[in-house]
Order: structure tokens, then sequence, then C-alpha cells
């Protein structure tokens, strides 16, 4: 008899010559209760079971979920919104070709709504841990090893073995220029030569959600260009790999991101990822002390970024990096090299200064200085206050980004603050900041163990995170990695830093995630919330006090004994109330 907990939910699994996987936790990661054990048969009345299930649910792959069939999706939502759904599918035989086929949808009134709206996603597995200590370094499988459903692959058609689940992701596109009206359709689910059909009911409220590049949001996912260059074995920086980044980044733009991360020296976070963070800037120091820099790859990297829709912002990484090493060529040496300076330092002064000179003047002649800030990730206050006095004697226009703790008496001069999730603005400060229209989000890392984006978190935590957003008057929400891929992505998520999943939300491909399409659902909340908010009709201002009264149910603490979906549910059916 073996036991193994996973983590601080309670999540117990138990083998005894197979699989039993119990549920004793609030937070849960399953749905599960009475298993198949691996090598048994499913009894007779049990070898096959297609049904729509619990998006918010992640469904163990050799599990039999006891589940009650539902063959009919109901579901409400704005114009212009992507609704999201899942489809379970359970058989004690292998299936060799699974197909999602939709139908048109139609209205009371005639109208019809195109099949393709609606799409699909076969959901694979991939290996996970679960939180252990959190952050700090550990070997791969110190938190247990297990199998979560979390990348949503493309292809039309699929196959399962036997005596296993396969769920399917359903995405609802509602065009923007549609009635609003009662819609019904059908997907058929073709199992080799079973066709099962699948009714959905869509309800279309009489509100439109803006498109992507008008959301308010304000999302920042940190790109990572280099590994999407190993993943698709192109060199770095050439029309390949441009070719190769350029859905990542309109998928992120699809999400309404708002920032271009760059780096402007070497490992800005000390290599903490899988690969290489390289500089897109080369620094040069020549023989007689004067310092050169050649900014065409970064002006290159950043137009094609900007052609993917990401417009809002430029992040550039980081006066302050995590080991205090700045690397540049020098002439008289003839090599590559690197200098240790300290924030504070006359050295620091000497070599900084300068930079931010020119690169502010080369900003200026490119049309982005702006939209531009330099940097930083969770440094000592001493050393921002450093780094802004710099700044500031550079250009005095300057801008500055910090995702990191909150400290006031910085807070008036960073332009772009993020601050952990474990702290708040000061109410006074934080109405000021928005007033200057002064980004002001939230963040969470392998500190938090919930709420968060793990490939084990529970999916509407994903959702959740956007709520609390609004429920605490943030702009938006950061997030440090989108793609800084392990070794392996797609077969294992689990890293030798942080907990798995940690350092990505998106699989090569690129695939979605269901963690992703859940941030999606949540910021799509988020605007509803602020569309609500500012509605001055009769009704309107009625449904925004319930709404109000609402989110200050949304707290971290509250996780502890509610799960993220549950708490969500009383506000989404003000959302899409009439």
């Amino acid at each position: 008899m073996k036991y193994i907990v996973h983590s601080s939910s309670g999540l117990l699994k138990k083998l005894i010559g197979g699989i039993c996987i119990i549920s004793v936790g609030i937070l849960g990661w399953y749905l599960v209760k009475k298993p198949v054990a691996i090598g048994d048969q499913a009894p007779l009345e049990k070898s096959f079971k297609l049904s729509f299930v619990d998006d918010n649910m992640r469904y163990a792959q050799d599990v039999w979920p006891e589940i009650q069939e539902v063959r009919t999706l109901a579901r409400a939502g704005w114009k212009g919104e992507t609704l999201n759904a899942q489809v379970l599918i359970w058989s004690d035989k292998p299936i060799k070709a699974i197909q999602v086929i939709p139908t048109e949808l139609t209205g009371t009134k005639g109208n019809v709504l195109a099949k393709e709206i609606i799409g699909h996603a076969f959901v694979r597995y991939v290996l996970t841990d679960s939180y252990g200590e959190g952050c700090g370094e550990h070997a791969i499988d110190f938190n247990g090893t297990y199998t979560v459903p979390d990348p949503l692959d493309n292809t039309p058609a699929s196959s399962m073995p036997g005596l296993s689940a396969m769920p399917i992701w359903i995405s609802i596109s509602l065009p923007p220029n549609i009635d609003a009206d009662n819609y019904t359709g059908f997907i058929q689910v073709m199992t080799d030569d079973k066709k099962t059909q699948l009714q959905i009911q869509i309800k279309v409220i009489d509100r439109t959600l803006p498109p992507p590049d008008h959301w308010s949001f304000d999302l920042d996912l940190w790109q990572h260009p280099a590994a999407i260059a190993r993943i698709h074995q192109v060199p770095l920086w050439s029309t390949a790999h441009y070719d190769a980044m350029r859905p990542y980044y309109q998928k992120l733009a699809s999400l309404g991101q708002k920032c271009i991360t760059t780096g402007i020296i070497h490992e800005p976070w000390n290599h903490q990822t899988f690969d290489d963070y390289p500089s897109l800037i080369r620094w040069t120091k020549h023989y007689n002390d004067h310092w050169s820099y050649d900014y065409s790859l970064f002006d290159e990297y950043v137009s094609f970024v900007l052609s993917c829709g990401i417009t809002g912002r430029i992040n550039c990484y980081t006066m302050i990096p995590w080991k205090l090493s700045f690397g540049y060529y020098d002439e008289a040496l003839a090599k590559d090299t690197f200098l240790l300076a300290e924030p504070g330092s006359t050295a620091y002064k000497k070599l900084w200064l300068p930079m931010l000179k020119d690169f502010a003047q080369h900003l200026k002649t490119k049309g982005w200085f702006d939209k531009t800030s330099i940097s930083v990730d969770e440094r000592p206050l001493k050393s921002m206050q450093v780094a802004i006095s710099i700044l500031h004697q550079a250009d005095p226009d300057w801008k500055i980004a910090l995702a990191g703790a909150y400290h006031p008496e910085i807070a008036h001069d960073v332009y772009d603050y993020s601050i952990a999730s474990a702290w708040m603005f000061d109410s006074t400060i934080l109405a000021k900041r928005k007033s200057e229209h002064k980004p002001s989000t939230f963040y969470t890392c392998c500190v938090e163990a919930f709420p968060n984006g793990y490939t084990f978190s529970p999916p509407a935590e994903s959702t959740w995170l956007a709520w609390y957003a609004a429920a605490k008057d943030f702009t938006g929400y950061l997030r440090w990695a989108f793609n800084s891929w392990t070794e392996d992505p797609l077969k294992d998520s689990r890293f030798t830093s942080w907990p798995g999943g940690d350092t990505y939300q998106i699989y090569p491909g690129p695939r979605s995630s269901i963690r992703l399409e859940k941030l999606r659902e949540g910021i799509q909340d988020y605007e509803k919330i602020q569309i609500i908010l500012q509605d001055n009709s009769t009704s309107g201002i009625q449904r925004a006090e319930e709404l109000k009264n609402f989110l200050t149910t949304i707290n971290i603490s509250e996780l502890k004994q509610t799960k993220a979906q549950d708490m969500l549910q009383p506000g989404k059916k003000i959302l899409n109330s009439e």
C-alpha cells in the first residue's frame, strides 16, 4: 500500500494494484469518485460515456467519471464574447477516429449563426506535480508526478486508447453584429462508426463586448522569443524564427495583451529558465571609454511584435538584474566581457547614464519613447530609488515599470506598477494613479499556492484572477511567463525551481491551454463589469449596485474554503441578467 499526498489542497492519491484518487480538499483538481483500476474492465453498462461536463473541472485520464450524462448545453453570452464548454468521452475500448462536426445555430427569429463560430480542440494530458514549497530548487519529481489535462490540440481528428478519457474543449465565438435571441444548434461527435449528437442552446444578451484591442484590462504575460526558436528548431532571429513567433504573438494579442517584453541586457533574470534570454541591444565599449549601442535587433523585434497586434507598451528589462552583471563587447580586449556594478556605485552610474540618454534619443526618433519603460522585477527599494534618479537625470520623461512589493515612497515615480497579490495599493494613491492613466496591476508567481495558473490549479482560478482585479480596482494582471518552456513542454510541465506549469501558459504549436482560455473568460468578465458599472440607465444603476456588492465578496482568503467557480457563479449571473 502506498500513499502520496499532493499539495495543501488535500488531494490524496492511493495506489493499491491500480489507481484510486480521492478528492478530499475544497480546491480539488479532478471530479473523480469510483475509479476503474488500471487493467480492469469497466462494467458493461459503463463501457462508453459521452457528455457535456463542467469546464471548470479537470478529468483524470484513467478514472471512470461518475457523472450524469448531459447531452444539452445551455449558455448565455454577450455579442462578441467567446464561451467555453467541455465534452468528455470515456471508453473501455480504443477509438481510432474521433471527430467533432458542428452545425449552424438557428435563432427563434430565423437568424442563422455559421457553424464556424463553434471551435473544438482535443485536450492532451501533461505531467505535473503539486505546489510543495512553491519557490526554490528541487528535484523534478520531488513534489510528486501525475498527469493533468491542459494542452489543447488543434488537430481535426484524434484517437484514444481503451479504459481512458478524452476531454474535448469547445469554444463558441459569438459575432458582435448578431441579433439578441435564443439560438439552437448541434455538434455531432463521431467515434469510429458511432455518432452522438449534442445540442447547444445559446442565449445572446443584447449587450456587446468590444474587440480585444479595445479591452481596458491590462494584461502582461512576458514573452520569451528564444524558447520558440529552440522548440521550432530555427536559428534565433532568422526569418523562420519570426514566422514561428507570429501565431503565438497573435494569440496573445487576441487576449488583449498590452506589453512587449524586451531584454536590453543579457539574462535580466540570471537565466532562471530553461532557455537563454539574450539582449536585443549590443553594447560596445571603445578604446576611449566611449560607449555605442546597436539597436538594430531591438528595432527589428519591436516592429515585428507591433505588427502582431501588441501595441500598448514596450517594457525593457532591466537596469537592475537579478545578478548585477552587465555584458558588453570590449574593443580593447577584443572580446565579450561583463561588468559587475551595484546600484549606487560610480561604475553603475557611469554604465547607465550615457546609455539611457542615447536610448531615449533613439526611441524618440522611432516614435516609441512615450510607450517605453525601463522595467524592473522584484528589486529592493533602495536599488529602485537609485535607478529612478539616474533615469530622471538621463531624461525627466523616462518611464519606469516595476513588478514587485508595494512601496508607497515610489508609487508616484513608477508608471507601470504591478504589485504582488499579498499587497494592496493605498486607496488614495491608487485613485490618483488611475486618474493619471498609470497601469496599476497585480501579479502572481510561485509565491502563491492559490489563486494561480499552474497546470494543477483549478481552471476557474484563471478566471477568478480577473474578477479579483475588478474587485480590488486593479487595472489588470501580470504573469511572468507566457512561454518560458520546459525542455519538453508538451509532455512535462514540471521545472526544477517552481510548481508545474508556472513557466508557461501556452504550448508549442501554438496550442492554447485550458488555463489560457479560462483566463480569457475572466478578462471578458472584467470588461463586462466595467460596462455595467458605467451604465447610467435606471436598470443599469440597480445592476451596478448589485455587482458592486458582489465584488466585495471576492477575496483571496475565501479560496481556502470556497471553490473559485462557486464563488464566481452569482457574479456571472449578474453579468448576463437582462
